[in-house]
């Protein structure tokens, strides 16, 4: 068998013999877990530090 998740992971539907997603609950909680996520970017703003966007540095040839 091959496992496609790290340990810490949830177990997903397979797992737990359960039916698969709907496609209308795929949906709610997709938008469920946007909303949440745009909740706590709201509540870290103003942050005392700026977000650091990651930039790889050139290499040398």
């Amino acid at each position: 068998m091959s496992n496609h998740r790290d340990r810490k992971d949830l177990p997903t539907g397979e797992d737990r013999n359960c039916p698969p997603e709907t496609p209308e609950h795929r949906q709610h909680r997709k938008q469920h877990e946007s909303d949440n996520q745009d909740e706590a970017l709201d509540e870290t703003f103003p942050a005392s530090d700026p977000i650091s966007p990651f930039v790889p540095a050139k290499t040398s040839d």
